[in-house]
């Protein structure tokens, strides 16, 4: 059988760890994988592919190097000496986990054709710049490990959200998006946040601080009370980006902030940062104090100031926000049964007692299925009511909703037409 790892042999067929946080951050692939090779940035990166799949290796090899190409000019510097890529192809895949030397992925074996490929891009892109933010940029907790204690920290939307934010940004620099598919993106996660029950009630510092207990562990209720550090921090991203180039005056971006603190922190000081180590720093790229915004936005649930921001590098941001009758419960067919799957804090479905797992037999006195239970909803105008026959514990009973508005705070972004700023946007989305 073929051995993929980041570590190399001693010489003989033994590998050798330097010591017990390298051989846990140090994954292995035992089999009959696929591997091939490819330089990118002065390294050597191998892959190892797991599984069938549809991929096509002289495209996988071109496509990878301009990413990782791209990524190492953010930084400019690449601390590999060799990087291992394990990619398991499967039914259903679950996305990627970074190392210090290597990553390993889950994908769908058949995501390298079509408009799919560009999503396994996005996940290498994300991954292997985890290699700089998270791995050796990072919150002071976050390594050395006590691996006898959870390590909380506060800021899991800088480590995943402004990974996320540049796994879609570099995309756009390598050539795999256009400005415009760019900003339909970063539109759609400003929508995403915004028009989230959960993003006003957890800040996302908290967010940060509970993935322990709630990220990785949601309930039917997780939608109404949580909010995720990797799309809320992925926004803040490009606003912190958007507030340096303003300052610089198209000098600087987000860009300059990570290599200085790559620089200070894990080049000289070789240690992590502490919250109020990493706002501080911000603060001399944004030309800002930044108290009251992150009481606000990152220790607070308001609305991010999208148009004041991106207004100074060429962006006029619309509010669309929408105010519209909403039933507040969404269902699903389960074996032609239509069944609650959510109910959100405050709407009239939960006004009138319905639960997650509660089955919609009738509305109105009309059997339903989901399409025809939708489209009834759909009809109803503010305050008019409907009666629902509901199924629990194999118990019968009616309820009454009344139709309610719901307010969804929405976004659109526009390139100015007027040149005042383009300079400053042909920087940022270069």
């Amino acid at each position: 059988p073929k051995t993929s790892i980041s570590i190399a042999k001693d010489g003989s067929e033994n590998f050798e760890f330097a010591n017990y946080d390298q051989l846990v951050d140090c994954p292995i692939e035992i089999g009959n994988q696929v591997v091939f090779d490819f330089m990118a940035s002065g390294v050597k990166h191998t892959v190892a592919m797991y599984g069938e799949g549809n991929y096509d290796i002289p495209s996988l090899k071109r496509d990878m190097a301009k990413v990782i190409e791209t990524e190492t000019a953010v930084f400019g510097v690449n601390p590999n000496k060799e990087y291992v890529f394990i990619v398991h192809n499967v039914v259903d895949g679950q996305g990627g986990l970074e190392h210090c030397n290597s990553t390993t992925l889950s994908v769908n074996r058949w995501t390298y054709g079509g408009s799919e490929y560009v999503n396994f891009l996005n996940l290498v892109a994300h991954e292997y710049f985890h290699l700089w933010n998270v791995k050796r940029i990072r919150p002071i907790e976050l390594g050395p490990f006590d691996y006898d204690q959870e390590n909380y920290t506060s800021l899991l939307w800088v480590m995943e959200g402004f990974t996320s934010y540049y796994d879609e940004l570099l995309l756009l620099r390598a050539g795999f998006y256009t400005k415009e598919e760019f900003l339909n993106k970063l539109q759609g996660s400003i929508n995403y946040v915004e028009g989230s029950v959960g993003s006003r009630v957890q800040p996302v510092a908290h967010a940060s601080f509970d993935a322990w207990i709630k990220a990785y562990r949601p309930t039917e209720n997780s939608a109404n009370t949580t909010m995720t550090y990797y799309s809320r921090g992925s926004v803040l991203g490009a606003i912190f980006d958007a507030m340096i180039i303003d300052h610089s005056k198209g000098k600087q971006c987000l860009d300059h902030f990570l290599q200085h603190l790559y620089k200070k922190f894990y080049v000289e000081l070789n240690r992590g940062f502490s919250e109020a180590e990493f706002k501080a720093e911000l603060e001399k790229f944004t030309g800002k104090n930044l108290d009251d915004f992150f009481k606000k936005y990152i220790n607070g649930t308001e609305i991010l100031p999208y148009a004041e921001v991106f207004d100074k590098v060429g962006l006029n941001v619309k509010d669309i926000t929408t105010f519209k009758p909403s039933l507040g419960a969404s269902v699903r067919d389960e074996g032609g049964k239509v069944m609650v799957k959510n109910v959100r804090a405050g709407s009239c479905a939960e006004d009138a007692g319905i639960s997650v797992g509660d089955e919609i037999v009738g509305c109105n006195g009309n059997r339903v299925d989901q399409s025809m239970f939708e489209a009834m909803m759909a009809g109803l105008n503010t305050a008019e009511t409907a009666e629902l026959l509901i199924a629990r514990d194999e118990k019968l009973f009616s309820v009454k909703v009344r139709m309610t508005n719901f307010r969804k705070p929405a976004f659109q972004l526009v390139k100015q037409s007027e040149t005042k700023n383009e300079t400053l946007y042909n920087y940022w989305l270069r």
